[in-house]
């Protein structure tokens, strides 16, 4: 009989692409998830991956095994919702995917007060990409995912996934201390043709809104410097390297050097729960959509280092 736990580790090893992206999401040791692999392959005298440059890649066998591993998990995952929702309490393991910001700004007081309300739910935090995190739930490699989008750049949820909204994070311009804006009540987009910028890297969802409403605008932005992180951002910016719109949401207090501008109109991104239709019913869900909403309400009320109230919902 073939056994779950190893059926699970290939399939991690199919949705996230490697061993180690594996592990990382199954909160196991890449040595520990390679050796469950190597364990199916002797249970089914079959050879499931296959070496691929630095890393690895699924046999034929391997992808139709991952498949129905996935069909197993959906099996297995109704039989614990229903014993859940029996008990009325939530309970088990609980895996949430949250985009960077997020993980930082919100899912530790909600990771925290899970913990105290509900000691026989085991909730684990995986940072990923909010377009990664949506295929995650939809796979069944995560249970919960907080991901956003723009009004420009719509999230787009793939039948079978659930969303509900958890709040508005709005957005700043950020700018040198010394820079004509600095002293500004509000700015409008028509107004920063001519900027330089610093922004993510092409392809993340930040980056491609700005390109988006600046060339509505009316120009194209000059993009001098490109960094995944806001805080590399919001350092770029204090060297007064350009200006950058970063959102509230994880943005913690602003350097010295560094002064937040609001635009006008706000730019504003829209922050989703997100988690398989199947699993509705499942107490641990709606306690944690119910916690990340609660919590939201309280960042949205704490003021951020401008003095201003952080967000609004």
């Amino acid at each position: 009989m073939l056994d779950l736990q190893r059926l699970r580790a290939l399939h991690a090893v199919s949705v996230h692409g490697t061993v180690g992206a594996a592990a990382a999401a199954l909160g196991y040791t890449p040595s520990a998830v390679s050796q469950q692999i190597s364990k199916l392959e002797r249970e089914t005298r079959t050879v499931l991956l296959e070496r691929h440059g630095r890393g690895v890649r699924l046999t034929d066998e391997a992808l139709e095994l991952a498949r129905t591993a996935q069909d197993l998990m959906v099996i297995v995952e109704r039989a614990e919702t229903d014993l859940e929702e029996r008990r009325g309490l939530p309970a088990g393991r609980l895996t949430i995917a949250a985009f960077a910001s997020a993980a930082r700004g919100l899912l530790p007081s909600v990771l925290a007060d899970l913990a105290v309300r509900h000691p026989a739910l085991d909730a684990r935090l995986t940072e990923v990409d909010p377009h990664l995190s949506v295929d995650l739930v939809a796979k069944g490699a995560v249970d919960l995912a907080v991901a956003h989008d723009w009004d420009i750049a719509p999230l787009p949820a793939p039948a079978g996934v659930e969303q509900a909204a958890i709040g508005d994070d709005l957005c700043d311009l950020l700018v040198p201390a010394g820079h004509p804006l600095a002293g500004r009540d509000a700015v409008r987009r028509e107004e920063l043709g001519g900027e330089r910028w610093v922004s993510q890297p092409p392809g993340r969802v930040c980056h491609d809104w700005l390109v988006r409403t600046l060339r509505a605008a009316g120009f194209e932005p000059d993009i001098r410097h490109q960094a995944e992180e806001n805080p590399t951002l919001t350092a770029l910016v204090a060297a007064g390297l350009g200006v950058a719109l970063i959102p509230r949401l994880g943005r913690g207090p602003l350097p010295d050097g560094v002064v937040a501008v609001p635009l006008d109109p706000v730019p504003v991104r829209h922050l989703y729960a997100l988690w398989r239709t199947g699993a509705s019913r499942r107490p641990a869900i709606a306690e944690a959509v119910r916690t990340l909403r609660e919590r939201w309400g309280e960042v949205t009320r704490a003021p951020d280092q401008t003095g201003r109230t952080g967000q609004t919902d």
